[in-house]
C-alpha cells in the first residue's frame, strides 16, 4: 500500500486528536515521515491510523513503520478472509 501523505493537522483532525499528539508520535513511535515541506512533516496517513488503532484497542504500538505495516496487512487478511 503506498503512502497516503498528510499533515499532523489534517491527521489530528481525522483522527480527534490534537496536532502536538500527532507531532509526539514521531518520537515516542517513529511515525513515518514521508516528506517536508516549509518546515511541515508530512506523515503517512495509514502509518499513524495503525498507531491510533493500536492505542484505542489498547494494544501495544508495534515498534517500526515495517512492523505496523506487517500488522496492517494481517488485519486486512483477517477481515478478507471473513467476508
Amino acid at each position: 500500500m503506498d503512502p497516503e501523505p498528510i499533515s499532523a493537522q489534517d491527521a489530528a483532525a481525522r483522527l480527534r486528536r490534537r496536532p502536538a499528539t500527532v507531532r509526539k508520535w514521531r518520537e515516542r513511535y517513529g511515525a513515518r515521515i514521508v516528506g517536508r515541506e516549509q518546515r511541515r512533516d508530512y506523515f503517512d496517513w495509514h502509518d499513524l491510523a495503525t498507531i491510533d488503532g493500536c492505542i484505542a484497542r489498547g494494544e501495544e504500538v508495534p515498534a517500526t513503520p515495517e512492523q505496523r505495516d506487517a500488522l496492517r496487512a494481517s488485519l486486512r487478511e483477517r477481515w478478507q478472509g471473513a467476508a
